[in-house]
């Protein structure tokens, strides 16, 4: 039975977006191969998205970037956590291979860090990464003016070079890694449930159906001083749940994330690879704030426009809840055809062969 060790990033929900539908996959294509993921993820928020059986090692290689909500990163926080985690870096990769080794690990799959790829080098065995970003890129664009950056930065691309890497559509450019392969969009598609769904929260269907999520960073919007907007109800998360007759809290419902999705008229959100992704595939409107200098965003928001009914809604219009003219756009605008999601499949094929 081969062994795959997986490492999916708990930055935010969009990682593991991106690699659930491939697991599951690989699990159809492979029913021979034995998962081990590492993430700092609760357990049961995985099984929510894999359905394939899986060992859970509750554990993170990376941090990503340090945020003040899902919108801000605190960069000053973000160099700090850099600088130390490069200090202890060989450290952390020779524990990654003698990890692999102990556990007879025959591949490595990592969305998106670099640490178990530069152990992976180490051990001597085949690794993959999958991902619309990585954080090399992210780290030269923030931090690449400093002196202090270009060693880590160096160790960063040279664990990224040492592996194939998947690039998703859509994903940002990455000119600096020659071992690449770029595969279609991966989405999961969920059932659609939208009378089910109204008779839930007591709408009728009439009233659209609004989904707040900001893709798993906290960040708390005053959902409780926006108005009303006749014939809407909104599905937000439970730290913002306000006491009000138009509003439900998503956790309350207990559905699949994309079953509320495709069941909904649209989603308020951020730019991230899993939502924009999903919401696309399914058919939801999507109305989004940019993310202040995110370099990833651009690649997103232009597949976005061509793929889904979308409009950009600035900072004020997210705090005060004005959305009543966007909202009224998007839902008159043509829904275009839904794009192909099989990134997953081709995904996990590049997997089977690496496997074998």
């Amino acid at each position: 039975m081969a062994h795959l060790f997986v490492d999916i990033s708990s930055h935010g929900f969009g990682h593991l977006a991106q690699v659930a539908p491939v697991l599951d996959r690989l699990a159809e294509l492979r029913p021979d191969v034995r998962l081990t993921l590492r993430c700092g993820l609760p357990a049961a928020k995985l099984r929510q998205r894999i359905r394939a059986p899986f060992a859970h090692i509750a554990a993170a290689s990376d941090f990503g970037y340090v945020m003040i909500d899902a919108l801000h990163i605190d960069l000053a926080a973000t160099a700090a956590a850099y600088r130390a985690a490069s200090a202890d870096f060989p450290t952390r990769v020779a524990a990654d291979a003698e990890l692999f080794q102990a556990l007879g690990v025959d591949a490595v799959f990592a969305d998106v860090s670099h640490v178990p790829l530069a152990g992976a080098a180490r051990a001597g065995i085949p690794a993959m990464a999958l991902c619309s970003l990585n954080w090399a890129d992210l780290f030269h664009h923030y931090f690449g003016h400093e002196d202090w950056a270009r060693p880590i930065h160096a160790e960063m691309l040279a664990a990224y070079r040492s592996a194939t890497f998947l690039r998703t559509t859509p994903g940002m450019p990455m000119p600096d890694l020659p071992d690449q392969r770029v595969v279609a969009p991966i989405a999961s598609l969920g059932r659609e449930r939208r009378t089910e769904l109204r008779d839930k929260v007591g709408a009728d269907k009439t009233v659209r159906i609004v989904m707040v999520a900001m893709g798993g960073i906290p960040m708390r919007l005053p959902i409780e001083d926006w108005p009303r907007l006749p014939g809407t109800h909104w599905l937000v998360p439970a730290d913002c749940h306000p006491a009000r007759d138009d509003c439900h809290a998503i956790e309350s419902l207990d559905w699949p994330f994309v079953d509320l999705l495709r069941s909904a008229d649209a989603i308020v959100t951020k730019p991230g690879y899993g939502t924009f992704a999903e919401a696309a595939c399914n058919g939801t409107a999507v109305l989004y704030q940019r993310r202040p200098d995110w370099p990833e965003q651009e690649a997103l928001i232009e597949w976005l426009h061509r793929h889904a009914r979308a409009r950009e809604i600035d900072a004020e219009t997210l705090r005060r809840g004005t959305f009543a003219a966007a909202l009224d756009e998007l839902m008159q605008a043509t829904v275009p055809p839904a794009p192909t999601s099989c990134g997953a499949d081709e995904a996990a094929r590049h997997l089977a062969r690496l496997l074998k």
